[in-house]
């Protein structure tokens, strides 16, 4: 399957995975299944409420492709 949005993401990009990444530089892109794994570890600290389009497609992505079928929402 293809990433829409890369192998590699900069957390920058998205705010609330911006916000779980407090102690890493936000600029510097991360593997997507890390990705994956940062936004199932913390997704109680993600404000779904403001989650913008872009990054709820970003979460659906990573999800059907590392979330053996479950997503996080």
């Amino acid at each position: 399957m293809t990433l829409h949005f890369g192998k590699q993401i900069v957390p920058a990009d998205f705010p609330e995975l911006k916000r779980l990444v407090w102690n890493r530089d936000p600029l510097r892109p991360i593997a997507a299944e890390e990705v994956f794994a940062l936004y199932e570890r913390n997704w109680r600290f993600v404000d779904q409420d403001h989650l913008t389009e872009r990054e709820a497609e970003l979460i659906d992505e990573l999800g059907r492709l590392y979330g053996n079928g479950f997503g996080l929402k």
